[in-house]
């Protein structure tokens, strides 16, 4: 942040020739052809950039499924949700470790 904040500064202290003169080269057509390959470095940090940010990891990450609920249970289980402040996914999983700790698996 701070050197973005250096750089607005140089460029706005600059006069509209200075101006012309360090953007040049933006001006040219096809400037992409001019470039190199990135170094491994600079393609981690690209392919670091184009990710979406997702879901932060628990444990070993996720699976999705789908599975089938009663729709009455699974009403039941939404307002118990909404009333816990939790997602669904979070209340499940919750009933899940709590029946593989009955059980003794867990």
């Amino acid at each position: 942040m701070r050197k973005a904040r250096n750089e607005f500064e140089r460029f706005s202290r600059m006069s509209a020739a200075e101006l012309r003169r360090a953007t040049a080269e933006f001006d040219k057509e096809f400037v992409a052809d001019t470039f190199g390959p990135l170094s491994p470095k600079m393609a981690a940090r690209w392919e670091q950039a184009k990710r979406k940010p997702g879901r932060p990891r628990v444990g070993k990450g996720v699976d999705v499924i789908s599975v089938s609920v009663e729709k009455g249970l699974l009403a039941r289980s939404d307002a118990l949700a909404r009333r816990l402040k939790v997602r669904r996914s979070a209340l499940i999983a919750r009933g899940l470790r709590a029946v593989l700790a009955a059980a003794g698996e867990l």
